[in-house]
């Protein structure tokens, strides 16, 4: 007589793959719920600590803990206070000097940038020369800023051109480098796939180096908006009637350090509105990239 055999499991046997999931789910409920309140606890910290600081650092110069740390006078570094009321008497002027800096800032960098990005392009095409073509251009970093301004003011005159051509040769040589960088630094693998599929040099570049090398293009462009500012104010310094640096240049002369001090001011925070404004149109331009992603 045959025994019937009994397929169930004995309840001995179930427990451990039943502890094993519920273990498992437990471990990713508690990731779930963490990781939202880290990303917030993380992003709230990077907002908070910069302004804090920032807060920390004016109270002390506004209680002149600077001037007792250094020895200053109030003539030498005025208090932030009084930058502000210098600001709001001269409200008009500086307005208008800082549109007539702006502008020779924000033309001369998108001069230079073009420039850089159409010097990077062409050498990406010849290997063989364009290490040497971007070492040359890259070489017009070391020419002082100082002995470029009275060139440029003696080819260009005294009014905007000279001032974006400074501005210009200053951030040229950050994007030659920067997007010569991206537009070679492809894998082998993705130039492989192409011409499997049998692209022309051309579309190549369009498909693959360019959309590669735009987070360079980016950053580069982010560089020279913060630093094309030192530019043209210095060339302001030299020959010029308006704008920031001549305001600057003159009000030093004369002692008005307030006056000084807000042109100071305003022109950190016209080349750090610039900075945030690349940024934001990079997001939108290439969403895509790594670091615009989210983590999971």
């Amino acid at each position: 007589m045959m025994t019937a055999v009994n397929t169930e499991q004995s309840p001995a046997s179930t427990p451990q793959p039943r502890a094993a999931a519920d273990q498992s789910a437990g471990l990713n409920a508690r990731i779930n719920s963490s990781t939202p309140n880290s990303l917030r606890k993380q992003s709230r910290s990077t907002i908070w600590l910069p302004i804090g600081f920032g807060l920390l650092f004016l109270v002390i110069w506004q209680l002149k803990g600077f001037h007792k740390l250094f020895r200053l006078e109030l003539y030498q570094l005025p208090i932030p206070s009084a930058i502000v009321r210098a600001i709001h008497s001269n409200g008009d002027l500086l307005w208008n000097y800082s549109l007539y800096t702006g502008a020779e800032m924000i033309g001369g960098c998108l001069i230079g940038s073009a420039i850089g990005l159409l010097a990077a392009i062409a050498t990406s095409f010849i290997p063989q020369a364009g290490k040497g073509a971007i070492t040359l251009v890259a070489a017009l970093n070391a020419v002082p800023i100082v002995a470029l301004a009275p060139v440029m003011n003696n080819w260009f005159g005294d009014g905007v051109a000279s001032k974006m051509a400074i501005v210009a040769i200053m951030t040229m040589a950050t994007m030659a480098v920067s997007a010569y960088k991206g537009l070679r630094s492809v894998e082998p693998a993705y130039l492989e796939l192409m011409h499997a599929y049998a692209a022309g040099r051309l579309t190549i570049f369009f498909k693959l180096r360019l959309r590669l090398a735009l987070p360079a293009i980016f950053t580069a462009l982010k560089i020279n908006m913060a630093t094309g500012i030192i530019g043209a104010i210095v060339g302001e310094f030299f020959i010029s009637s308006r704008g920031l640096g001549f305001l600057l240049s003159d009000q030093i002369k004369l002692g008005n350090m307030p006056i000084a001090w807000s042109c100071i001011v305003i022109a950190a925070v016209l080349g750090i509105a610039l900075y945030y404004l690349i940024q934001l149109i990079e997001r939108i331009a290439i969403p895509w990239h790594a670091a615009r992603r989210k983590p999971q």
